[in-house]
């Protein structure tokens, strides 16, 4: 007898229920574990990834510090060759020389006026 394709029969579901069910079965087959060539521990992993954060973390506190001087040495060198502030400076030292002379003659002049009183 020819079997139909669009209705199966009887053995056709028995069939297909026994490969449903093997299909199930086979889930919960234990399955072969794969063996980590390098196995490495929780503490191992840990102290692996601390360190890598504290090379990250040094590699950017010296890059800071390379820009920072950078920023330091090109604004000196703009300081250098800007004239009018280099005047100003001149004249802002000499200013502080003045006045520290005038406080020194200043001072000694009140210690010879209490000389004279004492």
């Amino acid at each position: 007898m020819r079997e139909n394709k669009v209705m199966p029969g009887f053995s056709d579901r028995l069939a297909h229920q026994a490969e449903a069910r093997k299909a199930l079965l086979a889930k919960f087959k234990p399955k072969p574990t794969v063996q980590a060539e390098v196995f490495e521990t929780r503490e191992q992993k840990k102290h692996r990834e601390l360190e890598e954060v504290r090379a990250k973390r040094a590699a950017e506190k010296e890059a800071a510090r390379l820009a920072k001087e950078k920023a330091e040495e090109e604004a000196r060198i703009a300081m250098e060759n800007d004239e009018e502030l280099m005047l100003q400076l001149k004249r802002d030292d000499r200013k502080a020389r003045k006045a520290a002379a005038k406080a020194e003659a200043r001072a000694k002049r009140e210690q010879k006026s209490q000389m004279r009183r004492g």
